[in-house]
């Protein structure tokens, strides 16, 4: 009997749940997603929750074997409360994301089933050392860079969470002017700057096109993500001693030399040779890796 995973991935513009089985393949039509953002409640939160497990249960194969759900989380978490306090949801701090998953869960299989959480970085690297780009590290740290910017660490095969399960978050690392990193670096942080600069745009999309297009101000804002980002990996690096980092995320694809920036960033401020040897590559699981990581919390 094969064993299966019901994955939830929460991040601060959308949430999304699927089945995953023990060999990381999302199971057709289960997986969905709704809305998140800076405006979320618990009750909206919950509402959520409950229409993408729904979703997700009822493509349940009749000879499965589901072992429990993992939960990737924007964070910090709080795995012994089983709560979130997630910096892009403020309204949504405190909300028990562990009790709005295992609820809905056993409204649908008449049964209680195993709840992990994990933050959502975390998840990502357990994903890219199980499938992904890390597989041979010996030790790697796998991060996003969208909404948010965040992360985790796998070393010697084995993810580490840290003494609370929040080891990773790079994106509240304090950068130039004592902004974080998430600050400086996400998409809408970035949108935001070069808004400041007097471009006429919104979004991590329209910096895509308009840097594609030509625009000055668009290109210099995805190269100043790109900067911070390296600068503090190579921060990162020179802690851990990393062999490799992955990079996922909508915004690390706003450009097609996004990753080869980061790598030229990271090099230049390394202070080490050994430092300066990590390499950055792209996630290899493109975006189901979070979900892939989420029940892998689960599975592995």
């Amino acid at each position: 009997m094969t064993r299966y995973a019901l994955a939830v991935d929460v991040g601060g513009t959308k949430m999304e749940a699927a089945l995953v089985s023990e060999d990381g393949a999302l199971v057709d039509g289960s997986r969905s997603r709704q809305a998140t953002g800076r405006e979320a409640t618990p009750a909206s939160l919950n509402a959520a929750v409950v229409a993408i497990v729904e979703h997700a249960l009822a493509a349940l194969p009749a000879d499965a074997e589901l072992v429990g759900a993992g939960i990737g989380s924007a964070g910090p978490v709080d795995r012994t409360r089983g709560e979130i306090m997630p910096v892009n949801m403020p309204l949504a701090r405190g909300f028990g994301l562990v009790e709005a998953v295992a609820t809905a869960a056993a409204v649908v299989l008449g049964r209680e089933i195993p709840t992990t959480l994990g933050h959502d970085g975390g998840a990502l690297a357990l994903a890219e050392s199980w499938l992904g780009a890390t597989q041979e590290a010996g030790a790697s740290l796998s991060i996003v860079v969208s909404t948010g910017v965040g992360g985790g660490f796998v070393v010697g095969g084995a993810y580490v969470p840290g003494a609370t399960g929040n080891a990773g978050h790079l994106g509240q690392v304090r950068r130039e002017g004592g902004l974080t990193l998430e600050e400086i670096a996400s998409g809408p942080a970035s949108a935001a700057w070069a808004r400041e600069q007097g471009w006429s745009g919104a979004t991590g999309e329209d910096l895509a096109r308009d840097a594609a297009a030509g625009v000055a101000v668009a290109r210099a804002a995805i190269e100043r993500s790109a900067r911070a980002v390296g600068e503090a990996l190579a921060d990162a690096a020179t802690l851990v001693d990393l062999d490799v980092v992955a990079i996922g995320g909508g915004f690390s694809r706003v450009s097609s030399d996004y990753i080869d920036l980061v790598q030229q960033a990271l090099t230049a401020s390394a202070a080490h040779d050994y430092s300066r040897r990590t390499r950055v590559v792209r996630s290899g699981l493109g975006d189901e890796g979070p979900l892939i990581g989420a029940a892998a919390l689960v599975l592995r």
